[in-house]
């Protein structure tokens, strides 16, 4: 969301209400700075990756709030120039991330973890342009704003895009898109489907729809979409990015909050199956990463096995193709207490 339109959003909420101010000075975001323009020369990239520790003022730290950090990678490819703008992510069963970004890009490449199963790198990474239906790449940011990906289990990929809102269904063939349900929801112009996950709990056709407002909608295939749970932050500064299910249907639901003194602020929270039937669903666990915790935009998320079996969460930072920005991948472990 740019910081117009979060002025726009918190105006239209705040108008008249005392802590207006406050939140205005929330929106000041550095505005993006543009990549050149990519290179058209096949779909490999050159990624450079280093490691990021979950916190510099104390590099031995290794947990928050419950969660294990596992590693962590800031990325680059300073050939192409077209890693930015990453907005979610899935991982296949093979160890494959899969991204999506609101440059219209998809993006691919392999994981590699070190003997203690600690991310450590990033490799063969591939950039293809999404497509429309005619076979064409995307154009323009009207049209390739990608914020939200969904695998189901079919192996079709679901692309949610802001500005032109839309779902497009992309077959695991590999043949055009095609128009999926989407929400009957009027969205602001950069203020629409952040967050997209499959939903196996619900069918194999089935996935979760969430806007930034923190609405969210549970959708099918074959059907309309009708409305779910409200996921709201702490306040009017967060904002919903990103969504990913376990196969019981529980969630993790990721806000991001900004401002020009504290910075990026990011809420990690995991929702049993059963609260979400609830009329007040509380988190189970909950994660923030602020203060001098390793932390950017972050707006896509992850659930794998960990290598001990149990849960564990990759988080994937859009950098606004900002230079003062990194695109991040962070990995955490969590398990439930019992």
């Amino acid at each position: 969301m740019t910081a117009p339109a979060c002025r726009a959003r918190i105006l239209a909420k705040l108008a008249g209400a005392f802590g207006g101010l406050a939140m205005l000075a929330s929106c000041a975001a550095p505005a993006p700075v543009l990549p050149p323009e990519p290179q058209p020369a096949g779909p490999g990239v050159q990624l450079v990756v280093s490691p990021v520790a979950l916190d510099d003022s104390n590099p031995g730290r290794t947990s928050v709030d419950g969660f294990t950090y596992a590693g962590g990678l800031a990325i680059s490819d300073p050939i192409t120039n077209r890693v930015h703008g990453l907005s979610d992510i899935r991982v296949t069963e093979d160890g494959r991330l899969l991204a999506i970004s609101d440059l219209g890009d998809r993006f691919e490449a392999t994981l590699s973890f070190d003997a203690d199963h600690r991310l450590v790198g990033l490799t063969d990474g591939k950039v293809w342009p999404l497509t429309r239906p005619d076979g064409q790449p995307v154009q323009g940011k009207r049209e390739g704003d990608a914020e939200g990906l969904a695998v189901l289990a079919s192996g079709d990929r679901l692309v949610s895009f802001e500005r032109d809102h839309r779902i497009w269904l992309y077959p695991a063939d590999g043949g055009p898109p095609r128009v999926a349900p989407k929400p009957d929801n009027l969205f602001s112009e950069n203020e629409g489907m952040e967050a997209l996950t499959e939903y196996p709990s619900a069918g194999p056709d089935a996935y979760v729809v969430g806007s930034e407002e923190g609405e969210s909608w549970l959708c099918h295939l074959a059907s309309r979409c009708e409305r779910f749970v409200n996921f709201n932050g702490p306040d009017l500064a967060f904002g919903l990015t990103a969504f990913a299910a376990f196969p019981d249907g529980s969630l993790v639901v990721v806000h991001r909050a900004f401002d020009p003194i504290q910075g990026a602020r990011i809420l990690v929270s995991i929702y049993g199956a059963a609260s979400l039937k609830t009329k007040a669903p509380q988190p189970l666990a909950r994660m923030t990463l602020q203060g001098s915790l390793t932390r950017d935009n972050i707006e896509g998320v992850a659930l794998v096995t960990s290598p001990t079996g149990g849960t564990r969460l990759l988080l994937m930072s859009d950098d606004n193709a900002s230079s003062t920005q990194r695109t991040l991948l962070l990995a955490f472990d969590w398990t439930p207490r019992r």
